[in-house]
């Protein structure tokens, strides 16, 4: 049986207008426009036990809701969500003793406090005895190198020490899911390649399923195994990176640096051959042809002196993809 299962589950929020102005405002008073938003229609997906997957979709898809449902925070107008066996709603205790949430726009930390006076405030919410608490403590600044931040006020911290110290919050408890809904928006590379080793190695060591959601594409495609796309509240694509890749990118790149000015090469395989003084850009599709087929013929008809093969980037090829699914 699957770790986490949704099934056809539906959420929609109802938002109150008001009319400009102070007549609008007076009129609001009484009684308000209604608009019925649909966060989240008929979506089902499943997630096993140790799997690391992205979540990811524009702003305003349905993430950060599916995130708060399955944490029990919010109650699903329809359908199944299961967690390890729980209705996260109805078993609200039990669920979270188990799952791990990790906001990156929202804290659970005390602002004013020494970060080690939260890590105690959860210890006593989640009953961890306190040798186990002690070690979970150790071990987790230890890898994350948060040592020296405990004794820190929250709010004398930067955003990059905070979301370590959220991690180690979220973990204090050694959940066996984790939810992060946009961990590494705001932070620099170095705490970000920081955060994606600490959790490809949490996931390989520890077994601990997670959840992912975030706008960094560089992120999805350094940590997760699957990718699930949502788009106006619904799953529109549900596998792995390389199928992604083939089905909104499929083509390739191969960039070459010519040792001397030629003509342009007959390539007919190629999509497309764009050549720049020594500069050689050439498209291509794998199923069509091979690139070691597209490199020997243009080597023929030029002399190289470098060349590279690239796939397209992350980042442009979600938002073909986006572009694509009119998200």
């Amino acid at each position: 049986m699957s770790q986490i299962t949704l099934r056809q589950v539906c959420k929609t929020f109802v938002l109150r207008k008001r009319q400009k102005g102070l007549l609008g405002a007076v009129r609001g008073a009484f009684s308000r426009e209604k608009e019925l938003v649909r966060a989240v229609r008929d979506l089902s997906f499943t997630v096993e036990e140790g799997e690391l997957v992205g979540y990811i979709g524009p702003n305003g898809a349905g993430k950060s809701t599916t995130i708060k449902m399955m944490s029990g925070i919010l109650v699903p107008d329809s359908g199944e969500i299961t967690i390890m066996n729980r209705v996260p709603w109805k078993e609200r205790e039990a669920h979270v003793s188990w799952i791990g949430v990790v906001f990156g726009q929202r804290s659970q930390l005390w602002w004013d406090t020494p970060v080690l006076d939260s890590f105690e405030l959860l210890r006593d919410i989640y009953r961890v005895p306190q040798a186990d608490y002690r070690r979970r403590l150790d071990d987790l600044t230890a890898l994350l190198d948060a040592g020296s931040l405990l004794r820190t006020p929250v709010r004398q911290l930067s955003l990059g020490q905070r979301m370590k110290c959220e991690l180690i919050g979220s973990l204090l408890h050694n959940p066996r899911i984790l939810f992060l809904d946009e961990p590494t928006i705001g932070l620099d590379a170095v705490t970000k390649l920081a955060l994606r080793a600490f959790l490809t190695d949490l996931n390989r060591r520890e077994g601990v399923t997670m959840l992912l959601t975030t706008h960094d594409m560089d992120d999805i495609e350094a940590l997760c195994s699957r990718v699930m796309v949502i788009g106006k509240g619904s799953l529109l694509f549900n596998g792995g990176m390389d199928e992604l890749r083939e089905r909104y990118a499929p083509y390739r790149v191969i960039r070459a640096r010519l040792a001397r000015e030629c003509a342009a090469p007959d390539l007919p395989e190629a999509e497309s051959v764009k050549l720049d003084g020594l500069n050689a850009e050439i498209t291509f599709l794998p199923a069509k042809a091979a690139p070691a087929q597209i490199i020997a013929r243009l080597a023929e008809a030029c002399p190289l002196a470098d060349l590279t093969v690239e796939a397209p980037d992350i980042e442009r090829l979600v938002a073909d993809m986006y572009g694509e699914m009119a998200l």
